[in-house]
């Protein structure tokens, strides 16, 4: 599996990231959302680059104008909750994308251990498609690979493309195990080393969803 790292070169990138994991500028969960959608903005510019393309003739008001477009299906899929503004922001650049949802949580039992929940999926078929597969945080990757599997039920995508802003060490080497090798590309904005007992990444910025959407029960 192919691992790139944006936040490895200097770019507008690395302030949004720095933004989301400031515990002053988490206050402002609007602002949160907005740093996430721009963050999905430029994972889907990058991403972009990858597609496939061809010659276009696009008739404009005095004549014919040839321009390279897109040829790939595209399907972005995202976890719930965390993912969507995340989503939100690839969406907004990669617009004729067909969309999945994914809702999965993690069900703790005794000692802080936890099994991966999903609950809901709604997903057109992936066969000989492109899938973008977004969630903000890459923590253990029990839940990524899961939801994987679950958008992988309706068919086999052409190339897989892996969106985490924030990932840990551990779960990027999860994921490298369980994920095809052939044809899948993890991207991230930063890597973090470390995990606490309940899975939570250090220094990370905390919990995504709550940050993005309120607390819950």
């Amino acid at each position: 599996m192919r691992i790139i790292n944006l936040g490895e070169k200097n770019s507008v990138l690395n302030n949004f990231i720095a933004e989301i994991r400031d515990h002053v500028v988490q206050k402002d969960s609007l602002r949160f959302r907005r740093n996430l959608e721009r963050i999905g903005e430029i994972f889907a510019y990058e991403i972009s680059k990858e597609l496939v393309y061809s010659s276009k003739s696009i008739q404009t008001p005095l004549g014919i104008a040839s321009c390279n477009t897109i040829d790939d299906s595209v399907v972005l899929a995202s976890i719930m909750r965390a993912g969507l503004p995340l989503h939100n922001g690839m969406l907004s650049l990669l617009d004729k994308s067909q969309n999945a949802f994914i809702a999965a949580y993690r069900k703790y039992g005794k000692d802080n251990k936890f099994t991966i929940q999903i609950e809901y999926a709604s997903t057109p078929s992936v066969e000989d498609k492109v899938l973008i597969l977004a969630d903000t945080m890459l923590a253990t990757g029990s839940s990524l690979v899961l939801a994987y599997n679950k958008l992988c039920d309706n068919g086999n995508p052409k190339i897989s493309h892996i969106v985490c802003p924030i990932a840990s060490v551990d779960g990027i080497e999860y994921i490298s195990k369980h994920l095809p090798h052939k044809n899948t590309t993890l991207w991230v904005g930063a890597i973090d080393e470390e995990l606490t007992i309940k899975s939570y990444i250090v220094p990370g910025l905390g919990d995504a969803g709550d940050l993005a959407y309120g607390s819950k029960l």
